[in-house]
């Protein structure tokens, strides 16, 4: 099997409302779609959703990079994703994000090409699981509402953003908290919008509100005040911006930093990292996250085979497309209010509805 030529699209989506986090605002998903095509008629499809505060990545950098990447897989074999990949990390540093969208097509392509879905293909069971719901950051009492309406709905946990002041956080969870009662977990994230100080003062705030862990509190690159914070509250600490692929899990198991950690295709480069930083975590002891940015379910479903496929991977995040006005994917994973489920079509199972590609902008490398 040999690839005959890349597809890659500039997807464009509105949000439903603004969503904000401690770093950033955002309005609309502006998403790379990547289809790998081969000459035995198979073609696998990858999704990056880029952060310029995370990943350092723009959609308009992936673009500009994708033609490149794409020249180097035409006329290799799709299976090979080992070298594929590594040849893909050897030519262009980082880009995680867009890398992602390869690795994800690349595996899907696999999947087909043996005739299993991915779970199966990592040797693992499907199994159905629950998402969280995330509560973007604004006042604390349209943040309770927001809540109330989540819960309502039938999510059985919430991911409410935080990373202002000690106050502030405090307000929000404490109103979330009197709204919805005490039998829903409220799990955080600071977006490394805190000091060593406010972290520690706010968390301290919070222990008796049933906080089940709190992502990044600090800074990503502040090791030593994450392994600080964890020292001085008894919630549970979550890796997350701070945690991009396998090497970074090493540190930050080694370092004993963090309770958890929260893996994301866009930050690891896709499944092939992700497995690893699975791996690690599964020596170290280290449950996991599957997170997502605010992604279609295409890029959510192959993220959701990992989570079916690895029994150490505990919770999910993957409620990105929840944010979007438009819902573009046919097939993958499917969602009964937070619970997903996974199809037994080979490969990751979601593809790209072609009325949507066809008001999408599209360079083809051969």
């Amino acid at each position: 099997m040999r690839i005959t030529g890349v597809d890659v699209y500039k997807s464009n989506i509105p949000l439903t409302e603004p969503f904000r986090i401690a770093t950033m605002e955002v309005t609309s998903a502006e998403s790379v779609f990547i289809r790998v095509n081969t000459d035995e008629g198979l073609y696998g499809l990858g999704e990056a959703n880029p952060s310029r505060v995370v990943t350092g990545e723009t959609q308009a950098m992936n673009l500009a990079a994708a033609p490149d990447l794409a020249r180097m897989l035409v006329g290799r074999d799709p299976l090979d994703v080992e070298t594929r990949l590594g040849e893909l990390d050897g030519f262009l540093a980082r880009n995680s994000a867009l890398k992602s969208a390869f690795d994800m097509a690349l595996y899907d392509v696999l999947g087909k090409a043996s005739g299993l879905p991915l779970y199966a293909f990592f040797g693992g069971g499907n199994r159905s699981f629950w998402t969280d719901i995330t509560i973007s950051l604004a006042d604390p009492g349209g943040m309770a509402l927001k809540a109330v309406e989540l819960k309502r709905r039938g999510f059985r946990a919430m991911k409410v953003k935080l990373g202002t002041s000690r106050d502030e956080d405090r307000a929000r969870i404490a109103e979330i908290r009197r709204a919805i009662g005490d039998d829903v977990p409220i799990r955080i994230d600071a977006n490394q919008g805190w000091s060593r100080q406010t972290a520690v003062a706010v968390l301290g705030s919070l222990e008796p509100m049933g906080i089940e862990y709190c992502e990044q509190p600090v800074p990503h690159w502040d090791h030593e005040g994450m392994r600080l914070v964890r020292r001085l509250t008894s919630i549970p600490i979550m890796a997350d911006e701070s945690l991009l692929d396998h090497h970074d899990a090493f540190t930050l198991a080694w370092r004993a930093c963090c309770d958890y950690f929260n893996i994301k295709l866009s930050k690891s480069g896709g499944l092939h990292t992700a497995l690893k930083i699975n791996a690690i975590a599964e020596g170290a002891g280290i449950p996991c996250m599957m997170g997502c940015r605010i992604e279609t379910r295409l890029g959510l479903s192959a993220a959701a085979h990992l989570v079916s496929a690895r029994p150490n991977i505990q919770f999910a995040d993957l409620d990105g497309h929840f944010m979007l006005a438009e819902d573009p994917i046919v097939g993958g994973a499917t969602y009964d209010v937070g619970e997903i489920r996974l199809p037994e079509t080979p490969g990751h199972g979601a593809d790209i509805d072609p009325s949507f590609l066809e008001r999408c902008e599209r360079v083809t490398v051969t």
